[in-house]
C-alpha cells in the first residue's frame, strides 16, 4: 500500500519514505503491529522507535489534517486516469493546505493577520503608508525622527541652550528682538512631542499664548510649515490635533502600549477664553500683554500639574508694565517677611547664561549681542541696526533695557486700554488682502492717512491708515495698518502713498511738510490727492497734536492692534522738554544716531489732527481747527 508516492515508483522505499507512511498510517488510527505488516518493516522496535522519536502521539490536530491532504493529493496525481476532474480536487485540496500553513504560523506568532491574508494585507508597509496619506495629522516614527534631527540641525547655540532647559517647571527669558524666539519655540514645542513620541511616552498638550490671535496665530503657521518643509505632511485644524494610533515599535506592539492625542493650541490673550485646556504653555511678549496679572493666574491653572512646563519670553516694555513685578522678584518677595525675602539680580551680566532665581524659575537675558555670539551673526548687522535707531530705542529693543515710561506723554497706562485682538474686534477689516494686489482689505469704507517723512535723507519714515470714526467726537479711531519706510527717496515714498492709497477708500491725507524731503512728498501728492493737509511744526502745532492724541486716548477712542509693540514704543518715546530758550515747552522723542524715533506715533497723530480739537463744536457744524505755520 503506498500513501505517498515514491521517488520513481519503482525502486525500494527509502527508510525516510516508510518512516512518514508508517507515520501517516498511525494518524489514521492504525495498530503499530499492522503498520509493520502493512509496509513490511522487518523489526517492530524500529517502527517503535520511530513514534517514540518523531513524538507522532504529540502530533496536532493541525499537523494529522495537512498529512491527510498530503496523502489525498498524493492518491490523485498517481492515478494512471488522472484528469480535469481530479485537477479541480487538487486545486481544492491544495488551497485547504494554505489555510493549514496559515494556521500553523498562527499558532508559533499568535498574529491574526497570519490567519487571515485579508488582515495581513491590511497591515503591510504599503497599506500602512497608504493609510497614513490620508489620515489627519498623523506622523511616521521616521518623520517623527526627521523631525528632531532638523530642529537639532538648525538651532544657534543660545537656542540648544534654551533646549538643555526645557524641562524647567519655569523657564522666564528676557531677550532681543529678531532672534528667532517665537520660531524656535514653535519648534520646540513639536520637538518636545517628537522626543516623547520616539521614547514611547505620552506626548503633552502645547499651548501658545499670545497677544493677539493673529500672532498666536504665527506659532501654528512656524509649525505648519516647518513639518511640511520636512515630512511633506500637511497639518490642519484649529486646535491642531496629533494622531499617534498605529505606530509600532519594531516588534509590532503600539508604541507606549498606544499613545492619547494632543493638541496645539494657539490662544491669545484673553482671560475669558485662553482656559480650558492644560498642558505646557509658552507666554509670548507677556512684558507687552494687558492685564498680565489676570492672564498670568489663567495661564498658571493651565500648567497646574507639575509635569507641565511654562515657558515666558519677552521683549521688555517698560518698567511700569505689571510683569515686571513678576520678573525682578518684587510680586514674589510681598507680603513676606523680610528675613525670608531674597534679592533678585536680573542684570545681564548675572543672567547672561541663565540662573535659577529665588523663585525657583530659570531666567536669562539674551541681548542682540548675546545671539552673534551664539550664531546669529550672518543674519543681522549690527551696526546698521544701531543707525536706524535712537540710542534708546536700541536699548529696548535689542539690549534688553526696560524703558522708564514715567515722564512720557503717552505713559504705558494710558495707551493699554486701546489695545485689542483685531482679529476678532474688527469683522469689517481683513488684514490678509494687504498682501494679494488690488485687493480692498477695507472695502469702500472712508479711512485717513497719516505720514510722517524721513527728515534730511535720514532712515526714518511711516505711514498709517486709520478708520475715522463717523461722526466727529463719536466712535473710535481704529489704526488699521502701519508702514515702516525706509531708505526711499521723496518720490518713491509718494509713490509708496500712492500705491496704499488706491487700495482703500482715502478722504483725507495728513504730511509733515516741514522739511525738505516732506514738503517734495507733500507737492507729489497733492498732484493726485489735492486735499492733502500739510502738517508744519512748531510748538504751538506739536502741542496741539499731543493734546489731541492724549484726549483721544484718554476718552478710549482709540483702538490698535495688541501685537504692535513697536506703535507702543513710538508713543511712549514722546516726552516733553524745554525748547532751547528754557522759555517753552515742546514735545520731542530722541532722535539720537542721525535717526528719528516716534514717527508711527507722529504720523497717527497727523491723521488724528483732520478731526477738530473741538469734536464736539464741529459735530454742531463749527469750523475745523488747522495745523499750519504759526509766524
Amino acid at each position: 500500500m503506498h500513501l505517498l508516492p515514491a521517488h520513481d515508483g519503482k525502486t525500494e522505499l527509502t527508510a525516510a519514505f516508510l518512516k512518514r507512511q508508517a507515520r501517516s498510517l498511525y494518524w489514521r488510527g492504525w495498530p503499530l503491529v499492522d503498520i509493520q505488516e502493512e509496509l513490511g518493516i522487518e523489526k517492530y522496535q524500529t517502527l517503535a522507535s520511530w513514534k517514540n522519536r518523531g513524538k507522532w502521539d504529540d502530533a496536532s490536530p493541525r499537523q494529522v489534517i495537512e498529512d491527510r491532504i498530503e496523502a489525498k493529493i498524493a492518491s490523485y496525481l498517481d492515478r494512471p486516469d488522472f484528469n480535469e476532474g481530479h485537477m479541480k480536487r487538487v486545486d481544492f485540496l491544495t488551497r485547504q493546505m494554505e489555510r493549514m500553513a496559515r494556521i500553523g504560523k498562527f499558532e508559533s506568532s499568535g498574529k491574526e493577520g497570519d490567519l487571515n491574508p485579508r488582515i495581513a494585507a491590511r497591515n503591510d508597509d504599503a497599506a500602512k503608508a497608504k493609510r497614513a496619506d490620508k489620515r489627519k495629522n498623523f506622523l511616521t516614527l521616521d518623520q517623527w525622527q526627521a523631525l528632531l534631527d532638523d530642529f537639532h540641525d538648525r538651532n544657534f547655540t543660545y537656542q540648544a541652550a534654551w533646549w538643555e532647559q526645557r524641562d524647567q517647571r519655569t523657564r522666564k527669558i528676557l531677550k532681543s528682538r529678531q532672534i528667532g524666539a517665537t520660531w524656535y519655540f514653535a519648534r520646540e514645542a513639536l520637538a518636545k512631542i517628537a522626543d516623547d513620541v520616539l521614547a514611547g511616552q505620552q506626548p503633552r498638550n502645547q499651548i501658545f499664548l499670545s497677544a493677539s490671535r493673529r500672532q498666536a496665530n504665527k506659532f501654528r503657521r512656524e509649525i505648519v510649515s516647518w513639518v511640511k518643509r520636512v515630512t511633506g505632511v500637511d497639518l490642519a485644524g484649529d486646535p491642531i490635533m496629533l494622531d499617534f494610533g498605529g505606530l509600532e515599535t519594531e516588534d509590532g506592539e503600539p508604541i507606549g502600549g498606544g499613545l492619547d492625542q494632543v493638541g496645539l493650541y494657539p490662544m491669545s490673550t484673553n482671560s475669558n477664553t485662553s482656559q480650558g485646556e492644560s498642558g505646557d504653555f509658552y507666554f509670548d511678549e507677556f512684558f507687552w500683554a494687558q492685564g498680565f496679572a489676570e492672564l498670568r493666574k489663567v495661564a498658571a491653572a493651565m500648567a497646574t500639574h507639575k509635569i507641565f512646563k511654562r515657558t515666558y519670553f519677552s521683549t521688555p516694555s517698560t518698567k511700569t508694565h505689571d510683569a515686571f513685578a513678576f520678573w525682578s522678584g518684587e510680586e514674589w518677595n510681598k507680603g513676606k517677611a523680610k528675613a525670608d525675602q531674597r534679592e533678585f539680580d536680573c542684570s545681564h551680566s548675572n543672567l547672561a547664561k541663565g540662573k535659577i532665581m529665588p523663585d525657583g524659575s530659570w531666567c536669562q537675558v539674551v541681548t542682540l549681542q548675546d545671539a552673534i555670539a551664539g550664531g546669529l551673526a550672518d543674519l543681522v548687522d549690527i551696526e546698521e541696526l544701531r543707525t536706524e535707531a535712537s540710542d534708546d530705542e536700541f536699548r529696548n529693543l535689542y539690549e534688553c533695557e526696560f524703558v522708564d515710561d514715567s515722564e512720557s506723554s503717552f505713559p504705558w497706562a494710558l495707551l493699554a486700554p486701546a489695545r485689542v485682538d483685531s482679529f476678532y474686534a474688527w469683522r469689517d477689516f481683513e488684514p490678509a488682502k494687504l498682501d494679494i494686489p488690488g485687493a480692498r482689505p477695507f472695502g469702500d469704507k472712508p479711512v485717513w492717512l497719516g505720514y510722517d517723512p524721513n527728515h534730511q535723507g535720514r532712515d526714518d519714515a511711516a505711514l498709517t491708515v486709520i478708520a475715522p470714526p463717523e461722526l466727529p467726537g463719536v466712535g473710535k479711531f481704529r489704526i488699521l495698518a502701519k508702514f515702516r519706510l525706509n531708505g526711499l527717496d521723496f518720490q518713491e515714498q509718494a509713490d509708496f502713498i500712492r500705491s496704499i492709497a488706491r487700495r482703500f477708500n482715502v478722504t483725507d491725507i495728513a504730511i509733515d511738510a516741514s522739511g525738505g524731503i516732506g514738503a517734495a512728498v507733500l507737492q507729489l501728492v497733492q498732484r493726485w490727492f489735492p486735499n492733502v493737509r500739510a502738517i508744519e511744526y512748531t510748538i504751538a502745532v506739536k502741542a496741539a497734536l499731543v493734546l489731541k492724541g492724549q484726549r483721544l486716548f484718554r476718552d478710549g477712542r482709540v483702538e490698535f492692534d495688541q501685537a504692535w509693540k513697536d506703535l507702543m514704543a513710538a508713543f511712549m518715546a514722546i516726552r516733553p522738554t524745554l525748547t532751547g530758550s528754557g522759555k517753552s515747552v515742546t514735545y520731542t522723542a530722541s532722535r539720537a544716531g542721525g535717526v528719528g524715533h516716534a514717527d508711527l506715533a507722529w504720523s497717527v497723530l497727523h491723521a488724528f489732527s483732520n478731526e477738530p480739537l473741538d469734536a464736539a463744536g464741529a459735530a454742531e457744524g463749527t469750523g475745523r481747527v488747522r495745523f499750519a505755520v504759526s509766524d
